[in-house]
């Protein structure tokens, strides 16, 4: 699924990577990235360096799966050979700029979001509402009086005054890659976006407390939540999250997944958009209201 540090490493991380999925000439491999120009073909390297061959994951699902048992060891293995190499680049070593890149989990099993998880875009949907804050009203992101613990699910601590977090599904079919269209559906007029920190969770969560969170989470990567604010006309079960959120394309992620050891604070990571040359969004995830490690605890 799509939403660190702690654990021991066997081996010493060598140059920072990245992981993604590419295509070559209708071919699809999984993507080792260093200086965020070159891709090494994970497969074909794996088997021409030294020891240590390991069974070539089919996806990047695969490769998280055997992430721990040994297929971090062989990356690193292959990225200090290519790194340290003298002389001609290897035929398995693309420039990033040769390749198509594709979503780097194309169908994960759950794509989950947060729900206007940052104080400044709760005043912003305010204002896009026409609702004005009262002089010394507390900011978005305050619990509203009589906001209760969801019993099994998320448990108030005393004096916590934020609201109890929200999350919405995704369909993984909205998924896309750096580069593909986001296709406006006809008819519909005001779309959309925001850009968001993609958690990547490793194995199968279920009731995680959120100190154990870290545990189960690969990496991270970028995801655009592009939106359909129009409604579906009335006000039938209250919000259509279905229409507001999951028309095809209206997930595009990527490019790549920076796996958690890269990243040794996931509060403090700057997230920007840009439109056409234009900022519209610059913040970071320190200014988040529920963390990335509460995140993973209440999806789960």
């Amino acid at each position: 699924g799509v939403l660190a540090a702690g654990v021991m490493m066997k081996a010493k991380a060598p140059t920072p990577f990245k992981l993604g999925t590419f295509q070559l000439q209708n071919r699809t491999f999984i993507g080792i990235v260093v200086r965020d120009t070159q891709v090494i073909d994970f497969a074909a390297a794996d088997s021409v360096i030294g020891r240590g061959r390991v069974a070539a994951p089919a996806d990047m699902k695969q490769l998280i799966e055997r992430y721990e048992a040994g297929v971090r060891e062989r990356i690193y293995a292959v990225v200090k050979s290519v790194t340290s190499a003298q002389g001609a680049r290897p035929n398995y070593v693309h420039e990033l700029s040769s390749l198509k890149t594709l979503p780097p989990i194309m169908y994960p099993m759950t794509l989950l979001n947060a729900a206007v998880n940052y104080r400044e875009h709760g005043e912003e949907m305010d204002r896009r509402a026409g609702q004005q804050q009262a002089a010394g009203a507390p900011p978005p992101g305050t619990a509203l009086p009589g906001t209760k613990s969801a019993p099994g699910i998320w448990e108030r601590k005393p004096g916590d005054t934020r609201w109890n977090p929200y999350a919405f599904l995704k369909a993984p079919s909205a998924i896309v890659g750096e580069g593909d269209a986001i296709r406006i559906p006809k008819g519909r007029t005001q779309i959309d976006w925001e850009c968001e920190l993609g958690v990547v969770v490793s194995k199968m969560a279920s009731q995680v407390p959120v100190a154990q969170a870290a545990n189960y989470i690969f990496g991270y990567t970028n995801e655009m939540d592009v939106s359909d604010r129009e409604g579906r006309g009335d006000n039938r079960y209250g919000s259509d999250w279905l229409i507001g959120k999951s028309h095809d394309t209206f997930a595009p992620m990527g490019p790549f997944i920076t796996p958690k050891e890269f990243v040794p604070n996931p509060q403090n990571l700057p997230v920007k958009f840009s439109l056409n040359g234009k900022v519209m969004q610059d913040a970071t995830t320190q200014l988040m209201i529920h963390d990335v490690f509460e995140l993973v605890a209440y999806g789960s």
